[in-house]
């Protein structure tokens, strides 16, 4: 769910590319997300104040829990959470866990969490990359754009032959040692 927030707050921030990149790396025993969007950004100053849970940038509330849940989760598991933006560049967050650490929650879906993003987002390019054991994955919706041509990404037909691919790319690259 961290994953999501962070996405759906650079969709928010209006960006038009986002890249996810997860690295699991056993031999240091450390779990890294970071989130890079071209989108608005924001003031350095600002960006180090919105782990705070009463600092947001919301109008319907005064509460923005997303980046501070983050934080606690990361910090909890011997890790941190690093915010770098600047306006009109976009904004890098970027959290790392111990990976054995007991309190480190799993992943989750990554490929349902990417497929319901492409669902509703056709507007945005996303990039995800994903490493464990020095094998690395790389999708890019840019590239499945341009051999749909006029077919859209959430096309029913084209999420489920994406959501396959994910499976079957993920599964080969958490398989053999």
């Amino acid at each position: 769910m961290h994953i999501l927030d962070i996405i759906q707050n650079s969709i928010a921030a209006r960006a038009s590319l986002i890249k996810l990149t997860i690295n699991e790396d056993l031999k240091n025993d450390l779990l890294t997300i970071e989130v890079i969007d071209n989108g608005q950004g924001m003031p350095q100053k600002d960006a180090e104040k919105i782990t705070d849970p009463f600092v947001t940038s919301r109008k319907t509330r005064e509460v923005g829990l997303g980046l501070p849940l983050l934080k606690a989760a990361a910090e909890r598991c011997a890790g941190e959470l690093k915010i770098k933006s600047a306006p009109g560049k976009g904004t890098a967050v970027r959290a790392s866990f111990k990976y054995s650490h007991i309190d480190r929650a799993p992943l989750g879906d990554i490929v349902g969490t990417i497929v319901s993003l492409l669902a509703t987002n056709t507007e945005v390019d996303f990039v995800y990359r994903h490493i464990i054991k020095g094998r690395e994955f790389i999708f890019k919706t840019e590239e499945i754009k341009k051999e749909l041509g006029e077919i859209e990404t959430n096309a029913p037909q084209v999420l489920k032959w994406i959501e396959d691919y994910l499976r079957e790319n993920l599964n080969e690259l958490y398989g053999g040692d």
